[in-house]
């Protein structure tokens, strides 16, 4: 994905976070690409992992405390998403207390295939399967605007908060 790429249809979802009972009463449905994207400005931002150093002390806190300025900013969702279960997601936005962000599990790790950010972490124990770079973008009615890449996915020099911010 570059800037200029369409993310959109229904053949990849993200799972939003939630706990096991919610999602046996939704059927475990997804959140496709186009109910994300289509007709509005979203914020998404991806991460190794949940309740993983970077990603918990200084990732997701760039955006939480951003929330109110992203949304002066026109911005209508500030997606959170890792590799990881629902039910984790879910667990770890109750804990970071995230107000205003919206966590989601991309389970079967397409989404990040999709994006070209997967990578094998198992050194790192993120493991067994592999896991997203550390990257944030603007996505505007499903074409990207904004693309941020860590070069490393331990880094956060260009995919906070506060750098996304100031691009809008």
């Amino acid at each position: 994905v570059t800037i200029g790429t369409k993310i959109s249809g229904d053949s990849v979802s993200l799972q939003p976070a939630r706990s096991w009972d919610q999602g046996v009463a939704d059927s475990f449905a997804g959140t496709s690409m186009d109910a994300l994207f289509k007709g509005k400005n979203v914020v998404l931002f991806a991460l190794p992992g949940a309740y993983t150093g970077v990603c918990e002390k200084a990732h997701v806190p760039s955006y939480a405390k951003n929330v109110a300025a992203f949304k002066a900013k026109g911005v209508d969702t500030i997606a959170c998403v890792s590799v990881n279960d629902p039910y984790t997601m879910n667990a770890w936005a109750a804990a970071l207390k995230a107000d205003g962000v919206d966590f989601f599990g991309d389970s079967s790790g397409a989404f990040t295939e999709l994006v070209g950010q997967a990578l094998d972490l198992n050194a790192a124990g993120l493991g067994p399967a592999k896991r997203s770079n550390r990257y944030s973008m603007l996505v505007e009615d499903g074409h990207v605007k904004v693309m941020h890449v860590e070069e490393a996915p331990s880094d956060l020099k260009v995919s906070d908060g506060d750098t996304l911010l100031a691009k809008l």
